[in-house]
């Protein structure tokens, strides 16, 4: 029973789910817009009058990993007690498939800006893109985008650019890449996969790669495919799977998946340099 609404045995079992699991989230929406969705999915499945904003206090949930509205794949959302897991979460690694333009660049480094500058690349091989990634991998310094959910004075930098403000860039950063690798080159397009740490982001790696090449370039299309053990083949849930039976279940099966409490400790002092922050 909460503030005197009585709950049927659905909304009990709402209320009990506890733990962390994925969703998909689609190209558009944000991450925060896919939250939503998904918490108002659960509370009329489960009958729950919500008036106003008192739905923030009915159900603890959230997510962890922001992905750019234009990006799709794996996001990581806490349930219950989960909420205080997200932090430690966003330091694991994650994995990325990344379509890059070589020859255009723009605004936000991604398809969503205004085109800022255009430069040959057909003199650019297949090799010449390998050669590169190379420079690239382990750890590296790394300049955030200028559009991007970083804060300045407790506001996003997206928000103060979008509004015209002059906003200087982040200093250069050091981040982590796992792994880097060319899976196709149909000029002036290029696939990557990308397994890389907490804070990175995969827009400034694309846009690096064209400045290195003498050229530029600008993401496409961005897929995170993994976010610690979470995979996009295994442990993620599309929208008609958002039922509390169905996150039930994924919760016992991602349960398994995570790392018990001691090890969190573990985690956290490995890479002293990352911050919970994790944009893309």
């Amino acid at each position: 029973e909460a503030s005197g609404v009585v709950f049927g045995k659905s909304a009990d079992k709402l209320f009990s789910l506890s733990g962390l699991f994925a969703v998909y989230k689609p190209k558009g929406p944000t991450s925060a817009g896919v939250l939503n969705l998904l918490k108002e999915r659960l509370l009329a499945e489960a009958g729950v009058q919500t008036n106003g904003n008192k739905r923030n206090q009915v159900l603890k949930i959230g997510h962890g990993g922001t992905l750019d509205s234009a990006a799709a794949g794996v996001l990581v959302v806490g349930i219950g007690k989960g909420t205080k897991m997200l932090r430690t979460m966003l330091a694991g690694s994650k994995k990325y498939t990344a379509i890059g333009l070589l020859g255009k660049a723009t605004d936000t480094l991604d398809a969503t800006g205004k085109v800022t500058e255009e430069k040959p690349y057909d003199q650019i091989t297949k090799g010449d893109l390998e050669n590169v990634l190379q420079k690239f991998t382990g750890d590296i310094m790394q300049v955030p985008p200028l559009y991007s959910a970083l804060k300045k004075d407790g506001e996003r930098l997206s928000t103060l650019m979008k509004r015209g403000e002059a906003v200087e860039a982040k200093p250069a950063r050091p981040v982590r890449v796992y792994s880097l690798s060319l899976q196709q080159f149909q000029p002036p397009l290029f696939t990557l996969d990308v397994e890389c740490g907490g804070g990175f982001y995969v827009r400034s790696l694309v846009s690096d790669i064209g400045k290195e090449l003498s050229t530029c370039a600008t993401m496409q299309e961005l897929t995170r495919t993994k976010h610690g053990p979470f995979t996009l083949e295994e442990h993620t849930l599309y929208e008609d799977k958002w039922t509390i039976d169905e996150i039930a279940r994924s919760l016992e099966h991602c349960t398994s998946l995570l790392p018990g409490e001691p090890s969190h400790k573990k985690l956290k002092t490995e890479h002293p340099g990352e911050t919970a922050v994790s944009c893309e």
